[in-house]
């Protein structure tokens, strides 16, 4: 039964407004408090956490604890997915949120290693930890309460208003990044400036808070409480009966995360410390790269509608190895037009991949085990494509120059294409079950 019949004989169904609206402030928030880390990582943790070793050895100790956070993903996965398949979206969506939010705030009270020494590089893992695990539980369930609210025909659209939280994250994350700038030395930037977007992300918690306490139960979820078939155990349902979605939903996401933490975290060191650009002129560029990746988005979710998700996912990873082909040739010294270009093309094609996504993992799982399956697809594919990848792109770049990373994406769209090539066609299913 899809969600316009079941939604007829439930007294308390969502509006679209509110669950559009609670999707994607969710995420915003989410990926602010993120990013925000990955922009300080770069910018101020190194000088600020590490003082004592030298300043690429310092930049890749902050780099580490941005990695952190990955490597406890599936851990919240788990947590999360548990309280998401035993008890519900709604109360799993609240506590991911108040985790990540707290531990962001906690993040700018920290005192630094000129204040407490070793102690502080290490609350500093502790606090980038707990937004680890926030996250993991945030995503895949504003996802699902997408997709399980959406009318038959636009899973796809529904399911990419979470996406946008990305892109809507990112440029509230580097904008305030830039206010800053504009507004404080560098000296006082380092010494209190940094940590305003940090405190300051308790007041967005709040307002995401006040709107996730007004909703509903999703459809889809609500009719297996009410048959009364939740699984006992999720996680052992997902490894003992679903472990090869599990492993193709997680190789699907890694082309999608490598390209982004390439095109982010990676191209803001590297055009700072490498190729001269100063730090607000780069994240200017990355900015305007960033709106062509929210309007991506819409576009993708229209194709995976219209073509289905598995055509429209594997043309897009074709089109990003012949991107990762030509890595090197946009991404140089002194070309701010080649370089504003090369952010463009590949913050693109970041939105493509990523906006159907999300519905893809939510639909390849049943309902009783569907934020458990989804969320450990996606955070399995963050240890293998995102965690590591600023360090292995450092790495590849500084021992073999840049085309080598273009190849490592060439290799993790390979890996996507193959496994979007193994997932069946899931846009005719049934969402209720």
């Amino acid at each position: 039964m899809e969600y316009a019949e079941y939604a007829k004989s439930t007294t308390n169904s969502n509006s679209k407004t509110r669950v559009l609206f609670a999707s994607l402030v969710g995420t915003t928030i989410e990926f602010f408090d993120f990013y925000i880390y990955a922009t300080a990582a770069v910018l101020v943790f190194p000088h600020l956490f590490f003082p004592e070793s030298s300043g690429s050895a310092a930049l890749l100790q902050s780099l580490a604890t941005f990695a952190i956070a990955f490597v406890a993903r599936p851990i919240g996965a788990a947590v999360f997915g548990h309280l998401g398949d035993r008890i519900g979206r709604k109360a799993t969506l609240v506590a991911a949120l108040l985790l990540m939010g707290i531990s962001t705030v906690c993040i700018g009270l920290l005192p630094t290693y000129a204040q407490i020494g070793v102690a502080a590089p290490i609350l500093l893992a502790l606090c980038r930890l707990g937004q680890g695990l926030g996250l993991s539980g945030e995503w895949s369930g504003a996802v699902l309460f997408a997709t399980e609210n959406a009318p038959k025909g636009k899973r796809a659209w529904y399911g990419m208003f979470p996406q946008l939280g990305a892109p809507i994250g990112f440029i509230f994350a580097a904008s305030s990044f830039l206010l800053l700038g504009a507004f404080l030395s560098n000296e006082e930037f380092l010494t209190w400036g940094w940590r305003i977007p940090f405190i300051a992300s308790a007041l967005l918690v709040l307002v995401g808070l006040y709107i996730r306490l007004k909703l509903h139960e999703s459809p889809a979820f609500q009719n297996v409480l009410d048959k009364q078939t939740t699984s006992k155990a999720p996680f052992k349902d997902v490894i003992s009966k679903h472990m090869i979605k599990v492993i193709l939903g997680t190789l699907a996401t890694v082309c999608t995360l490598v390209v982004f933490y390439l095109m982010t975290v990676f191209a803001l060191n590297w055009g700072t410390t490498v190729l001269g650009y100063s730090r607000d002129a780069f994240l200017k560029m990355q900015l305007i790269a960033t709106v062509c990746f929210g309007l991506c988005i819409p576009i993708s979710a229209k194709l995976a509608e219209k073509f289905g998700r598995k055509s429209t996912s594997i043309a897009i990873c074709i089109l990003t190895i012949i991107f990762g082909l030509f890595f090197s040739t946009f991404f140089v010294a002194q070309n701010g037009l080649s370089v504003l270009i090369f952010l463009c093309l590949g913050l693109s094609i970041m939105g493509l991949t990523y906006g159907p996504l999300g519905t893809i993992l939510s639909e390849i799982f049943p309902v009783s085990v569907r934020y458990t399956g989804s969320a450990l697809s996606y955070n399995l594919g963050s240890i293998l494509g995102a965690s590591f990848a600023p360090l292995i792109a450092t790495k590849l770049a500084q021992t073999y120059g840049l085309h080598a990373v273009g190849y490592y994406l060439c290799g993790a769209a390979c890996l996507s294409l193959f496994a979007f090539a193994c997932i069946r066609e899931t846009k005719n299913d049934d969402i209720m079950r």
